[in-house]
């Protein structure tokens, strides 16, 4: 139910990070795993984690807000590889200022890189996982889906926008046999939280008395999430939302 032998992934920004643990989830099942992502130093590093997994791993080079770039990488892996059939959208980024200091090009950098680069993946995997009779689509939201953050507005209203995305994409494509689903992390240690962490005084402390767990969450967590999504196991969940965040959000 859980095997992905076959199956063929594009994960973009999979070089590190919540990418990284998805994509190692996906080669631990099988899966050849195809890492989407600009810094190429890390990709290689990557590729070479996953093939250590037992994964025919390779690395793309890609801009995911370059919709030209985004056609020629889903061509390039289907050419490669004969099939897509998952996409993660993990690519993103956030600037860390309260509304009233965010320049309007900082906005669209935020929203381009976080939301419409899940658009322009998703419309580009969509005629070959229609052709093959069905696809898996992972969309990365946060938390900060469900609620706001005074120091990133940009980033919360792009996660915000993802989900919604995923609810229309998910019964869109329904007939289509391709299931759209997101993630949401909580508090997770990763290079973009570490800067939160450097940046906002109290950060940590704040999070771990909120928490139930008491603790920040690993990339590990999601290797099991991602393959959930990606596999049979799955079939009947569409258009949903999953908080990946030890209990965090469901706090009052």
């Amino acid at each position: 139910m859980f095997d992905l032998t076959g199956r063929v992934a594009i994960v973009t920004g999979g070089n590190g990070g919540i990418g990284l643990g998805m994509a190692r989830g996906l080669a631990r099942a099988g899966a050849r795993v195809v890492v989407a992502a600009r810094n190429e130093a890390k990709s290689r590093a990557a590729v070479e984690a996953l093939r250590a997994l037992g994964s025919d791993a390779f690395a793309l080079q890609v801009d995911v807000t370059d919709e030209a770039a985004i056609d020629a990488l889903v061509a390039e892996t289907n050419l490669r590889c004969g099939r897509l059939d998952i996409l993660i959208n993990n690519a993103g980024m956030n600037i860390r200022k309260p509304a009233h200091e965010l320049a309007l090009a900082e906005w669209h950098k935020v929203l381009e890189t976080n939301l419409t680069s899940a658009f322009i993946c998703a419309r580009a995997a969509y005629p070959h996982m229609k052709r093959a009779g069905g696809g898996k689509i992972i969309n990365l939201g946060s938390m900060m889906s469900l609620f706001g953050a005074a120091f990133a507005p940009a980033y919360g209203a792009s996660k915000g926008g993802v989900v919604q995305l995923t609810k229309s994409l998910a019964v869109a494509w329904a007939a289509d046999n391709i299931q759209v689903n997101a993630v949401l992390p909580g508090w997770v240690d990763t290079e973009l939280t570490r800067e939160a962490r450097r940046t906002v005084a109290g950060l940590n402390e704040r999070i771990l008395a909120r928490s139930p767990t008491g603790k920040w969450g690993s990339i590990d967590d999601f290797e099991g999430i991602a393959v959930f999504l990606a596999s049979p196991a799955s079939q009947f969940i569409t258009g949903a939302a999953i908080p990946v965040d030890g209990g965090y959000s469901s706090l009052a």
